[in-house]
């Protein structure tokens, strides 16, 4: 099979494509922007495969996505705008690559006759929980212009499916973790921070709720819903690991070291979310389970950062 992957210069999209190369023998084409966020060195192991190219390109360019999307079995589509806070100072952006770009990539790939479109989705859609779990068919009650956006763009291309018979499949995954996360996100800021010896910022009282899922585990997640999965459905991949912000930060702490006087409490978020939890009931009845428990895969996490600063090191000063 041969793959268009976008946004795979980002955190979860390069490691998708690194878990497609190592465990089958489909072909990947990288469709990315290289926004800030997107950094070809985060893919210059796969320069030597011949399995793997990279275009650069936005999905909002109707002609750029046409050229390069034509000839491909599938797409998995990752590209987005995807950080809260930058969200709340520039909603436009977020609205026009988000949903704008999902429309163009969703209508190009009907126009082409693509066999699998799935769409990267988060379960921030859904808003906050105070008990229980999300499923797949709750309504969104998106809080953030991201998770507005975010929401959007489920809809378009599920409508997409609807309307044109696009063979659409939607993955909600709860917060990712790992290697390759820009360090702007909280455990890759928190483990960088304190390498350099920098406090770290905690949001109100620290007591958000957020169920953390090692990277390679969603991805693992999202190959099998994009080869197994049903048409028109929505699947949620979450690893179970519900812990208060508090509670990582203090395990990140005891990993590199350090005590509670490197915590700087900071004003809480506009609209901060309070506790997501999703209900993943569906992605495991194809077979998909977590492989990494959270405390293995945070000590696995913070080494890979402590080993690569050449890496985040540029990314911080820029």
């Amino acid at each position: 099979m041969k793959l268009f992957v976008t946004g795979a210069a980002g955190f979860i999209g390069s490691n998708y494509v690194r878990r497609v190369l190592d465990t089958t023998d489909d072909e990947v084409t990288v469709f990315d922007a290289l926004t800030y966020a997107g950094n070809l060195a985060t893919l210059a192991d796969l320069d030597a495969d011949p399995r793997y190219s990279f275009v650069k390109g936005d999905i909002c360019d109707r002609d750029a996505v046409t050229e390069a999307m034509a000839g491909h079995d599938a797409v998995v589509h990752f590209a987005a705008e995807s950080h809260v806070d930058r969200s709340i100072v520039s909603p436009d952006a977020f609205v026009r690559t988000n949903c704008d770009g999902t429309n163009v990539m969703c209508d190009v790939a009907r126009r082409l006759g693509v066999e699998r479109f799935v769409h990267i989705s988060t379960d921030e859609v859904y808003g906050s929980i105070e008990e229980g779990s999300f499923t797949e068919t709750d309504r969104l009650e998106p809080r953030s212009p991201y998770s507005a956006s975010k929401a959007g763009s489920d809809l378009i291309a599920l409508a997409y499916h609807e309307t044109y018979g696009l063979p659409v499949l939607v993955t909600r995954s709860s917060n990712n973790f790992g290697p390759w996360q820009y360090p702007e996100k909280v455990i890759p800021l928190f483990v960088t921070n304190l390498l350099d010896g920098v406090k770290v910022p905690l949001y109100g009282d620290g007591l958000n709720i957020r169920d953390w899922c090692y990277v390679d585990d969603n991805c693992a997640g999202v190959d099998l819903v994009l080869r197994r999965g049903e048409v028109g459905q929505i699947y949620n991949i979450g690893a179970g690991n519900e812990i208060t912000n508090r509670q990582l930060t203090e395990r990140i702490l005891g990993l590199l070291g350090a005590g509670e006087e490197m915590i700087s409490y900071v004003a809480d978020r506009l609209g901060h979310d309070r506790r997501y939890s999703i209900d993943t009931a569906k992605v495991r009845a194809l077979g998909w389970a977590p492989e990494r428990d959270l405390d293995s895969a945070l000590e696995a996490t913070v080494a890979w950062y402590r080993d690569n600063r050449a890496w985040w090191e540029p990314l911080k000063r820029g």
